[in-house]
């Protein structure tokens, strides 16, 4: 029989000879790509896939604890036919065209289920409500395992998850409505397209998988993100220090310092005008001076601790009074900044100097004995295998880390990114704050070993004289600054009980906001927005416990920016006229954000 003629009436319809020719360039890029990849790891040595997770490990330890109780496994196991006899009883009736309640049903936030056919469609729903059913109870099965330490249990139940996540039927075209439909009607051309896509992104990550979340080339520092104007005043080895110019006429008496974590950029806090938390803290008549950290290469391997307090926020500290005049001023840290900034106001109080009138902190951990879902990535044998890649190289590479943020919430920041690039064939979407989530920072060898092990490993931050800056011991009961704590209740990076427990440490008067939302869109919440809301305890002293204080909080509509100001306003009501970062003691160097931020690593790595 004659093949049949391709229908040129149909403009609809792909070009054979096109389709071949795709084919053969994408056969021909993926066989040069796996045949580069064999070759570099033949030249490292690898022959047996490495563990230094310890995944292996403590998923043994949890089947030999399982097994041993065969009665409880058997219940489990009879809990999972019964459900699935309940789902096949509801598919039955269905088909009769009855209406039955689902045996299953995604969380209301799971937007991996959001297409219509997956409730519609009898046989997307039935595939839906079964991997449900088997995600429950694989989940609770091992979740439920008794015996396991703590450190074994959080291991297992944070990598089943990951397990589960990666088996959802979204992630698959045959069994996604959404991408069956979009692959009928391209006749498969978003599978060509989306594999293209998967090559590019294996091709910029030099053999590794590196999901590119958003469109890069449709944003730029200081055109469309971080456009706050201002100048570079100051720079050390270590920072760039930026002084915002005022859009008030008289400003507040003290300048405000804010100190960033160094494992991201800073301009999550000056995204776009309408979110940008420095532009509001800017026409609140606030003089605003942000750290800009370096991006580290080997040259920086030795910088410790010590190096981002003494040349970071100490060296910032004399720049702003030399700018300004002011001794005093009000600082705020983010998340690893805010650690930094009360490691900073501990020595200083050892020091007797008052240079930081009132200290805020943003998701911020000072006690790390319940460091959340992170700490499945530390122990002994991950710092241990993580230092010696250190050495090697002088730095943690920045992709590692943001890889291991990214886990924490598998389904948004990954599979979602792996449906609509590969299985879709759609390019990434132009978003800022997928921009700079991408847009990774290294940490140097000698800080982050000092920090995985003598805060998350042994949490000597809290005991007096635990750790030493410069020969000073740090003590945070010491701390007699008025602090405000602002923390989220969805944090997966810095649980709010366990900020709470760090806010119990302080010497001196603590207010402790929750906020709503997570880690990121918790504290970039605009008052304009009017999202999420916060909750305040209205006891001038802080409960013993996080669930104490909890019970007595009351919850506000709104943002919390509003309620920091009045709180800062009360420890600082006096005024002068506003500071213009060109017209100070200080050269300007250059415009803001500054030539620090703008290095990113992926373009590097892509040119």
């Amino acid at each position: 029989m004659a093949a049949p003629t391709p229908d040129k009436t149909n403009p609809d319809l792909p070009d054979p000879q096109v389709i071949a020719k795709t084919y053969a360039e994408v056969a021909q890029r993926a066989s040069s790509l796996i045949s580069e990849h064999v070759q570099r790891q033949l030249k490292k040595g690898v022959s047996t896939p490495s563990d230094e997770l310890g995944i292996a490990q403590a998923f043994m330890d949890m089947m030999a604890k399982l097994l041993s109780n065969p009665y409880k496994l058997a219940q489990s196991q009879m809990n999972l036919v019964w459900d699935y006899f309940s789902l096949w009883q509801h598919s039955m009736l269905r088909v009769m065209g009855m209406h039955t309640e689902p045996v299953a049903s995604p969380e209301k936030s799971d937007k991996r289920f959001k297409d219509e056919q997956w409730e519609e469609h009898f046989l997307f729903d039935y595939i839906k409500q079964s991997y449900l059913i088997a995600a429950r109870h694989v989940h609770d099965t091992v979740s439920g395992v008794e015996g396991l330490d703590e450190q074994t249990q959080n291991k297992v139940n944070f990598f089943t998850r990951q397990y589960i996540d990666a088996l959802s039927p979204s992630n698959f075209a045959i069994s996604n409505p959404e991408v069956f439909r979009e692959t009928v009607k391209s006749q498969g051309q978003n599978l060509i397209k989306g594999l293209n896509n998967l090559l590019r992104d294996m091709e910029d990550g030099s053999g590794q998988l590196r999901v590119k979340m958003t469109d890069t080339s449709a944003f730029e520092l200081g055109k469309n993100v971080a456009t706050t104007p201002g100048k570079v005043v100051f720079q050390t080895e270590m920072m760039q220090l930026i002084q915002y110019t005022p859009s008030t006429d008289k400003v507040l008496k003290r300048p405000m310092l804010i100190v960033p974590p160094w494992i991201n950029k800073f301009y999550i806090l000056d995204l776009r005008e309408k979110n940008s938390y420095i532009k509001w803290c800017v026409d609140q008549g606030h003089t605003v001076f942000v750290i800009s950290w370096v991006n580290p290469d080997e040259r920086l391997a030795e910088r410790s601790f010590d190096a981002y307090l003494l040349d970071g926020v100490i060296a910032a500290l004399d720049a702003i009074t030399q700018q300004t005049g002011e001794k005093e001023v009000n600082a705020a840290g983010y998340c690893l900044g805010g650690t930094l900034l009360a490691t900073t106001l501990a020595y200083l109080a050892a020091k007797r100097q008052k240079r930081i009138a009132s200290a805020t902190f943003f998701t911020t951990m000072t006690d790390f004995s319940e460091p959340g879902e992170l700490g499945v990535f530390i122990d002994e044998k991950q710092v241990s295998s993580l230092e010696k890649k250190m050495l090697e190289r002088g730095y943690l590479e920045g992709a590692e880390m943001a890889t291991t943020f990214n886990m924490m919430r598998a389904n948004d920041l990954i599979w979602s990114f792996v449906v609509n690039n590969y299985l879709m064939g759609k390019d990434p979407f132009p978003f800022d704050l997928l921009y700079w989530n991408s847009d990774s920072t290294r940490m140097p060898a000698a800080m982050h070993s000092f920090y995985l092990r003598n805060m998350y490993m042994q949490n000597k931050l809290v005991e007096p004289g635990g750790i030493e800056i410069d020969g000073t011991p740090i003590d945070l009961s010491k701390i007699k600054t008025p602090c405000y704590f602002i923390s989220t209740i969805e944090d997966h990076i810095a649980p709010w009980k366990s900020t709470y427990l760090g806010a119990l440490r302080f010497g001196g008067p603590v207010r402790f906001v929750l906020g709503g939302s997570g880690h990121i869109a918790g504290i970039v919440n605009p008052p304009v927005a009017n999202k999420y809301g916060f909750w305040v305890n209205p006891s001038a002293k802080l409960a013993a416990t996080a669930d104490d204080w909890f019970k007595g909080a009351e919850q506000q509509p709104g943002s919390w920016w509003t309620d920091w100001q009045d709180w800062i306003v009360s420890h600082d009501g006096d005024q002068v006229e506003a500071r213009d970062p060109a017209k100070g003691k200080l050269k300007a160097l250059e415009d803001a954000p500054g030539s620090f931020v703008k290095l990113r690593l992926d373009q590097k790595a892509a040119a």
